[in-house]
């Protein structure tokens, strides 16, 4: 089976993927070799009647409630075409902090859209992984080749937007889906050029079978965690 990546980004009202709602969605899905092999998805969703944005949010994003009435689809619809793409066969969702964040945006809109909202993680060969975790992990193992951006002195930090800039990486419109979506994988392209076995090493750990065989009681064999 062919595994690809569907690299992903949501802009969301609010930071709470419980009870907050999604506001943009953007993906491009690539191969293994991160090389886009599908036109761009990107859509807008309007808000519910029964929720109230957050206008800080809307600050930030530069979206507004009033642009998304005009150009969004209701919820139902965006997460119908979200679930499509998730459900390809052979997907890898991907994203920057997605398992804390965007992944739980996701369950959370199946569910309330009535999609499973497990089964595009595991059925038909299909996973999930988190580059912002590769991120630190690069940067605790084998952190040359990047520039690394430090928010105080001896302080690394982790933020998408500084590390591009860091790295002279294109990310015009941060906090724009599809912006985010394109520099998280410039950011993966980067790492993999100068630090390829540990990127592939990491990506085989998406999988929790073989997280579980590293961590083998019965072998009890040494591990290194960061």
């Amino acid at each position: 089976m062919e595994i690809t990546l569907l690299w992903h980004d949501y802009e969301t009202w609010g930071v709470n993927p419980r009870s907050d709602r999604a506001c943009q969605f953007a993906a491009i899905r690539t191969d293994t070799d991160l090389n886009i092999i599908d036109d761009p998805v990107m859509l807008y969703c309007r808000p519910t009647p029964d929720f109230l944005p957050n206008p800080e949010s809307a600050m930030i994003t530069g979206i507004t409630p009033q642009q998304m009435v005009e150009k969004g689809v209701n919820e139902a619809e965006f997460f119908e075409v979200i679930h499509q793409q998730f459900s390809r066969p052979g997907t890898c969702g991907v994203g920057y902090n997605s398992l804390r964040f965007d992944d739980e945006v996701t369950r959370f809109g199946f569910y309330r859209n009535y999609f499973d909202p497990y089964a595009r993680e595991w059925r038909n060969g299909n996973s999930r992984w988190d580059i912002l975790d590769l991120v630190r992990m690069t940067h605790a193992l084998r952190p040359e080749g990047i520039n690394w951006w430090e928010r105080e002195p001896g302080i690394p930090g982790f933020r998408l937007d500084q590390l591009t800039v860091a790295n002279n990486i294109s990310h015009e419109d941060a906090h724009d889906a599809l912006a985010d979506v394109e520099a998280t994988i410039e950011m993966a392209r980067l790492i993999r050029k100068h630090q390829p076995r540990l990127y592939d090493y990491y990506f085989e750990l998406r999988h929790k079978r073989k997280a579980a065989q590293l961590l083998d009681l019965a072998k009890q064999e040494m591990v290194l965690h960061v």
